[in-house]
């Protein structure tokens, strides 16, 4: 600083000396002129000599501004010492007017060190003038060389002088600390201007900053109390945008402004709660436009405070993530709801199913699983098409979550699969239990109601099957699984009915699937068999024989007919299951072609066999590789086969018989027997149930249904079969009325093809003999 206020006096200085240059020279020409004329014309050359020398030097000076400072005041000082010693030689006291301000103009332009040398300068030479006797100047009677008068005159000069020069260099010096103030002064506002320069620069800056983000910023001021208002005094741009409000409109409200029924009380609650602490904070949270349109915005508040200074601020910073909010909650749904019921799906399923079983375990109350599937749900997708059975499907929905109780869960796992979940229907097992049976039987009323689809009305029905968490070691997965499986037990009851889970039906469930697992290796095993059972004219001469497949396991025991193909036919092995009966049928036909015995066979074909696409291939296939005439086979078809698909079922049946394939209805009697169909297929014979053979002819009933096979059958011109014949008395009646054709253990058992051969053998003689004799080729 102190070099700076030195460099601010000196520049004063030159400022000075120029301005008094100017007025010196106008005074010179004015005055220093005329004195010289004045002098010259008086007789005073020499005084004129000096006014020119003296203007001649000024002129110099003027003229010569390049010159340093120092060198131009100096040559002033001299200039003016030069005047005054030639005015003191000349004239005597005028001199001592331009000595006295030497040290005078000295101090102000060069300082006080330059204005002593100046008055020292002045006293010696009033000393050497007055002694060498040139000074004019005189004091009372003293002569003018004398040493005492030049000694008082140097002495008043030096006094006066020193005197001038003090108080001229005081004034200096004052002005050089107010200078020193003033610089002082100037340098802080210069720097709390550029400070605030910077400060509005900055604030500028933020201010573009704010207005061009896309986050939504607002300050509010802190005001102390939970409750208190506390203003909003900020909104930059992206919060207009984002919630419709004006700056002006938002000013000076609270931000409980953008809140609305959506907004969540406790997460305002918790946001309050941080601020009147003085914390930061982050939530979300729905916020309300001014239009009243909800949206969801993630906000983060910290509090502001000036260096040191308590809270004055809040900024709070928001985003909008509606989009992402509704983007989560749409995986969400896809993740743990059903598309079309928007029912939650087996996996939300799943995990209120664990929470049920953890709370019946805790003794918190028992709850129920209601596993339901809808009865004949099939037939109503496939006569109406999809959209029928989706919209059946949601009206179930819609009828279900009626039904249960709010608290409950309703979901679909797929197909027409839904399940009930039932919380806390006891605190014991007997009254969930009873709880339980009574939710089964309101949802099967419920579903019973006619329901209404684009003007057509539709009745459903549905099996449901219940399982209650009352053993500690049951898991969610054990619950499901015993409810599927209690329900498959009402289904096979006869549908549209429920089922209470017993540990006898898990049982019977684990040996199902123990059977499906050993049927599918079976095949591959060599476990099946192909028994021939022969049939028999009404004389006892066999005219053919029926296939029967038989499979022993591999651990020796052998699984009944009736118990492993309804597994074959609903997990589909029953397709190459059946592939291979007919080609060990072909191969069976061969052998007793060879031995002399080429008797036509029977092959029972499933009705999911018969309805694969390629199943006409396959059987030409099969025809071209044993050699086999197809003249020599029999398919035996069932009824329900026949009214499911009756005109693919028909069609398809005709290009067998083109092929020479003859047909057979097996268990006549027992589906749904018409005489529509059956003059439209191209039918062989009818197979009369062994069902009614049972108590014929002492079953009236019975009696009288066969009676009236017989004759229908002759009157269509085909030939029947009546199974299960095992008594004498059922072949003699069947022999006075009608005479079928028989088969049943009164004539022959089940048995391989080799021991059929061996048996056909050795009852050749017996072959004529009437079957009033009761003449038999194998008992």
């Amino acid at each position: 600083m102190p070099h700076r206020i030195d460099r601010d006096l000196f520049r004063w200085r030159v400022r000075a000396f120029a301005r008094l240059m100017s007025a010196v020279l106008v005074l010179a020409l004015v005055v220093a002129v005329p004195s010289a004329l004045v002098a010259a014309y008086q007789g005073y050359p020499q005084v004129a000599l000096m006014d020119t020398l003296a203007l001649a030097w000024i002129l110099a000076i003027w003229r010569f501004d390049r010159w340093s400072h120092t060198t131009r005041v100096v040559n002033f000082l001299a200039m003016m010492f030069f005047v005054a010693v030639g005015s003191i030689v000349s004239v005597g006291a005028v001199g001592l007017c331009y000595l006295l301000a030497i040290p005078v103009i000295a101090v102000i332009l060069l300082g006080q060190r330059a204005a002593y040398v100046t008055i020292g300068a002045g006293a010696l030479a009033m000393i050497v003038l007055g002694l060498a006797g040139y000074s004019q100047l005189t004091m009372g009677d003293l002569a003018r060389d004398s040493a005492v008068g030049a000694l008082l005159f140097a002495l008043n000069y030096a006094c006066v002088g020193t005197l001038g020069t003090l108080t001229a260099g005081s004034v200096l010096k004052g002005l050089s600390r107010s200078l020193n103030t003033a610089g002082a002064v100037s340098a802080s506002l210069e720097q709390e201007r550029t400070a605030l320069r910077r400060v509005n620069q900055e604030w500028q800056l933020t201010s573009a900053a704010l207005a061009g983000l896309h986050d939504m910023v607002l300050i509010v001021q802190a005001v102390h109390g939970k409750t208190s208002h506390q203003p909003i005094i900020f909104a930059n741009a992206a919060f207009e945008r984002h919630s419709g409000y004006r700056f002006d409109e938002i000013i000076g409200r609270s931000l409980h402004t953008l809140h609305g029924p959506e907004t969540s009380t406790e997460t305002v609650a918790a946001l309050s709660d941080a601020m009147a602490r003085y914390e930061p904070a982050s939530a979300q949270l729905v916020n309300y436009t001014k239009a009243g349109e909800p949206r969801w915005v993630e906000v983060d508040i910290v509090p502001f405070a000036s260096e040191g200074g308590p809270i004055t601020h809040w900024v709070a910073v928001g985003r909008d993530i509606t989009e992402k909010r509704q983007s989560a909650e749409s995986i969400r749904k896809l993740a743990f709801y059903d598309v079309l019921t928007e029912l939650p799906n087996r996996r939300l399923l799943m995990e209120r199913l664990g929470a049920l079983t953890d709370k019946a375990q805790r003794g918190e109350g028992i709850g129920a699983v209601l596993y339901l599937d809808l009865d004949n749900f099939k037939s109503v997708n496939d006569a109406r098409g999809h959209a029928t059975g989706d919209a059946l499907l949601k009206h179930v929905a819609g009828i279900l979550r009626d039904t249960v109780h709010r608290r409950d869960t309703v979901a679909r796992l797929g197909g027409d699969e839904f399940v009930v979940l039932a919380e806390h229907l006891g605190d014991d097992a007997a009254a969930a239990t009873a709880a339980a049976v009574a939710l089964a039987e309101r949802v099967g009323t419920a579903l019973r109601r006619p329901i209404d689809i684009d003007g057509q009305v539709y009745q459903s029905s549905g099996s449901v099957g219940i399982s209650l968490p009352t053993r500690p070691e049951q898991t969610a997965q054990d619950l499901l699984r015993e409810a599927d499986t209690a329900m498959y037990h009402a289904k096979a009851a006869g549908r549209n009915s429920a089922a209470l889970f017993e540990t006898t039906m898990l049982a019977a469930a684990e040996n199902t699937l123990m059977l499906e697992r050993d049927l599918g290796n079976a095949l591959d095993n060599d476990e099946f068999a192909l028994h021939l059972q022969l049939q028999v004219s009404p004389d006892g001469q066999p005219i053919g024989a029926e296939s029967l497949l038989r499979w022993r396991r591999a651990d020796g025991v052998l699984v009944p007919p009736d118990v492993f193909i309804p597994i074959a036919e609903k997990t589909g092995l029953i397709v190459p299951l059946g592939t291979w009966v007919l080609r060990q049928a072909c191969l069976s036909w061969l052998r007793l072609s060879r031995a002399g015995h080429a008797l036509p066979l029977s092959v029972n074909v499933s009705p999911r066999q018969f309805q694969q696409a390629d199943f006409v291939d396959v059987v030409r296939s099969i025809l071209a590789e044993t050699g086999v005439p197809a003249t020599q086979l029999i398919f035996e078809l069932t009824e329900g086969l026949l009214v499911e698909n009756m005109d693919a079922t028909v069609a398809r049946m005709h290009v067998l018989a083109e092929l020479g394939i003859r047909f057979s209805i097996d268990d006549f009697g027992t589906g749904y027997s018409s005489l529509a169909y059956l003059q439209k297929m191209p039918l062989y014979e009818l197979k009369i149930d062994k069902g009614f053979m049972r108590d014929m002819p002492h079953d009236v009933n019975g009696t009288a249904l066969v009676k009236s096979i017989l004759a229908m059958a002759g009157q269509l011109g085909l030939r029947v079969v009546a199974e299960g014949i095992e008594t004498r008395e059922q072949a003699q009646f069947l022999a006075s009325h009608g005479k079928p054709c028989m088969q049943g253990f009164l004539f022959c058992r089940p048995m391989p093809l080799g021991e059929l051969i061996s048996q056909l053998e050795a009852a050749l003689p017996s072959h004529h003999q009437n079957i009033s004799n009761t003449v038999t080729v194998s008992r």
